[in-house]
């Protein structure tokens, strides 16, 4: 335990670096509340996102390098922010015109257009918690409006009142000068309407915790900011939301990064460290384009788990998190198989190098073996040939290439190959494009059919490997031109697995048939 700690202590993976500064928060005193206290937020609006998943899988994943490099306790809390108003009706619910009367009501005053829950606000958080709950995420759950109106959240609030012009003037720096006449950090909710009101303050009588202000219709009311009548404004109660739970840690996409400094100054003028917090880089479509919920570009999580696994998306948010990357259908077979690489890779690993590998932070120390016999990207082409329309289909040839393998000892293997026909289906099929050989192809393609033809050597990558090798390597300069264009002629595709697999998994008897079949004009 101690050569891994040591080791966590100097190790270079993120997750590492950002849990070293979490704990030296604490280098010279432990926390007074008992724990470290990680943190996420959201606003249940919609339904849980992409970004949800990883925002979640990456604060775990600091969590989890933090235990392994101290021995405080940790929690990590879900926040969800259901006491905002409903600004708009959402475009992909039911019965917009009953919600359409809710406006500007907090979410969890607003009736819930499935039917199923309290209120929309409930609805959405049940959402959210089965999708954490599916994912395995060991969190506890927090409800702003649960929170707001227990009375969990009154001391700041009557801090914030104390310290009203104080936390008035950061707000004040960051806008524009119309609507700095008409700001308050405060948001009253009307006693009669239960509306959410953005109305200036008349008065903040920080003495009796009270605001006074005049409702849209001229009305005076009084209210205290106590017991949920009063919400803050969303960047304030970024920062309040920190000084009353005592958060260490909390991380959100760069969108939010020029807001840091004024999350921090609210927090600190409520009297609280602000926590530890980490940027990270927006995902992108397959145009660069920012992905966003309410366009529905880029991959959403149920289509991703329609074409791979749960890990290989871990593995895709582990990667470079403050860099934008392309997060398109593409990206899905680089993903899964590279994830498997790296559970072989891990066993034969010192400790530096076990915790560097994404495998370790995506499963906590506790890697499981791969028994992926065959890539993903083989799986595909695979697929391709032989016009697969189910994995029994690409069972056959994988029991042959490794004869000990089956569904019930290779799960993996058994779950990556239905991915691979769905995703032939919808990807590779309608996007296959053959092209004749030119005339030096055709000639390396006579040769490699006839070695082929007569080969009985064994059935293995390397050996076959070596006959694809030298039937190019005379005629080809550079020698990938020789692959790309096996690739173009044979499988439809501009790029693919390296050759020798592929004929000792499709066979040699099959791959000598495609050749003949490409060669007599019956693909291209």
């Amino acid at each position: 335990m101690s050569d891994l700690r040591d080791a966590a202590m100097q190790s270079k993976a993120w997750p590492f670096e950002e849990a070293r500064r979490v704990l030296k928060r604490y280098e010279k005193a432990p926390p007074e509340k008992g724990y470290v206290l990680f943190e996420t937020g959201y606003g249940p609006s919609g339904l849980p996102h992409i970004g949800t998943f990883g925002e979640v899988l990456r604060t775990t994943m600091v969590r989890r390098a933090f235990e392994a490099i101290s021995d405080i306790p940790t929690r990590l809390i879900c926040f969800s922010d259901d006491l905002d108003g409903m600004r708009k009706v959402p475009g992909n619910v039911p019965n917009r015109d009953m919600l359409a009367e809710h406006l500007q009501r907090p979410l969890t005053s607003v009736p819930d257009p499935f039917g199923t829950h309290e209120s929309f606000g409930h609805h959405n958080n049940a959402m959210l918690r089965r999708f954490l709950d599916t994912f395995g995420f060991d969190y506890e759950f927090i409800s702003a409006t649960e929170f707001y109106n227990s009375g969990q959240f009154d001391e700041v609030l009557l801090r914030a009142a104390e310290r009203y012009d104080d936390i008035m003037k950061i707000m004040l720096k960051s806008l524009r000068d119309e609507r700095r006449q008409t700001y308050s950090i405060f948001l009253p909710i009307h006693p009669e309407t239960g509306r959410v009101l953005y109305v200036p303050m008349k008065n903040v009588d920080a003495a009796k915790g009270e605001i006074t202000f005049d409702d849209e219709e001229g009305r005076e009311w009084t209210l205290p900011v106590t017991g949920g009548r009063v919400k803050l404004q969303w960047k304030p109660d970024f920062g309040a939301r920190w000084a009353a739970l005592g958060v260490d840690f909390e991380m959100y996409g760069k969108d939010h990064s020029t807001n840091t400094p004024i999350y921090d100054g609210i927090c600190r003028a409520l009297g609280v460290r602000p926590p530890e917090h980490f940027t990270y880089e927006l995902f992108l479509d397959e145009h660069g384009q920012k992905i966003s919920k309410s366009s529905g570009n880029g991959v959403s999580i149920d289509e991703w788990l329609t074409y791979a696994a749960t890990e290989s998306l871990s593995y895709f948010m582990y990667q470079k998190p403050k860099t934008a990357k392309r997060m398109h259908f593409d990206v899905i077979p680089k993903a899964v198989d590279e994830y498997h690489q790296q559970l072989r890779a891990y066993p034969g690993q010192d400790v530096k190098a076990q915790l560097a590998n994404p495998v370790w932070h995506i499963h906590g120390g506790d890697v499981p073996e791969s028994n992926l016999i065959v890539p993903f990207s083989m799986l595909l082409n695979l697929a391709s040939v032989a016009q697969a329309e189910d994995k029994e289909t690409l069972w056959g040839f994988i029991q042959r290439y490794a004869p000990e393998a089956n569904p019930e000892a290779n799960p993996d293997m058994d779950a990556a190959a239905g991915y691979a026909v769905k995703y032939y289906e919808d990807f590779v099929k309608p996007s296959k494009t053959y092209r004749a050989p030119t005339e030096t192809e055709r000639e390396a393609l006579e040769e490699l059919r006839d070695r082929l033809a007569a080969y009985d050597g064994p059935v293995e990558d390397e050996a076959l490997q070596s006959v694809v090798y030298d039937v190019g390597r005379d005629r080809f300069d550079p020698l990938r031109d020789w692959f790309r264009a096996l690739y173009e002629v044979l499988l439809g595709a501009s790029q693919g697995p390296r050759f020798g697999g592929f004929i000792a998994l499709y066979g040699i008897k099959e791959t000598v048939e495609l050749i003949d079949r490409a060669l007599a004009g019956r693909l291209a």
